[in-house]
């Protein structure tokens, strides 16, 4: 068996390498939201769960642009981060469930929209999420109670909107997500309205990120007692695994609103909040 620095190692050249090529297979699904809208999404499986032995699982919660790429090589498929994402977390033998919680509802995207106009808030991407912690545990490659959540900017909010004590449907949840990792959500909300995380928490964030800053997720991982790591001279999307430092002027949100938002990769960052990652979720899985 491989030790753990090795497999380490591994999962971040397999989240490397599927920058161009897509190494992990996907299945479409479908299953119902909380809300009723029946949502399409993708799932990949480990080898092993196609014999329907039970496998940990990770609920990935794509952010404002959806799931796919929208030019290149990968325009239609999953963007680059999502399927390096896949990969790595297959290659550790988990399965991945990416519900679709935009164009299941008739939407491309919402960055370019203003918070308060946007149709698909985190009420309606909670109950995404929570559907599909139900619905994986209704799959043969299922396993109660060895299921993960882990989101991206608007999805790593709905990180936060699926994992607070405060919400009804939330708290109705007899098993809720083993763990938490949500990459750059926007925390003053769940600050304002004094959010409780019903697991635990990881929130991987960079420094320099004028979209949804650091700041307020320091402050509530004090608050509430979650993991909190700033990765420094990183913006917003550090872990995508192509591209460069650029400005996005058609973002109205953010810390300085009409003035655009910086997103782009640093590598180092990214490697870095991999690793994390995979030991928050062997931790909370208790894998070797």
């Amino acid at each position: 068996m491989l030790k753990q620095s090795a497999r380490k190692a591994l999962f971040i050249a397999s989240v490397i390498a599927s920058a161009c090529v897509q190494a992990v297979p996907l299945e479409e699904a479908q299953f119902i939201s909380l809300d009723g809208t029946l949502l399409k999404a993708w799932l990949a499986l480990p080898s092993a769960a196609n014999t329907a032995k039970p496998t940990a699982t990770v609920v990935a919660l794509h952010g404002c642009g959806g799931l796919y790429a929208t030019s290149g090589p990968r325009q239609g498929l999953l963007n680059a981060r999502h399927q390096a994402m896949a990969d790595g977390l297959v290659g550790e033998g988990y399965a991945v469930v990416f519900p679709d919680s935009l164009t299941s509802r008739g939407v491309r995207e919402i960055c370019t929209q203003t918070i308060g106009s946007r149709s698909i808030t985190q009420r309606e991407r909670r109950r995404d999420a929570l559907a599909a912690l139900n619905w994986v545990r209704q799959q043969p490659w299922g396993q109660t109670g060895e299921v993960a959540l882990l989101g991206w900017s608007h999805g790593g909010s709905a990180v936060l909107a699926a994992t607070d004590a405060n919400q009804p449907e939330v708290a109705a949840q007899k098993n809720p997500f083993k763990t938490a990792i949500a990459f750059y959500p926007g925390c003053a909300a769940a600050v304002k309205s004094g959010y409780q995380p019903n697991t635990m928490l990881t929130m991987l964030v960079g420094e320099k990120d004028d979209w949804t800053p650091a700041a307020p997720c320091i402050a509530l991982g004090k608050t509430v007692g979650a993991s909190v790591t700033v990765y420094p001279d990183s913006y917003h999307d550090f872990d995508n695994p192509i591209g460069t430092v650029r400005l996005r002027t058609d973002v109205p949100n953010g810390v300085n609103p009409g003035q655009g938002v910086h997103v782009g990769a640093n590598p180092v960052a990214r490697e870095a909040a991999n690793t994390e990652v995979l030991s928050r979720l062997k931790a909370a899985f208790n894998s070797p």
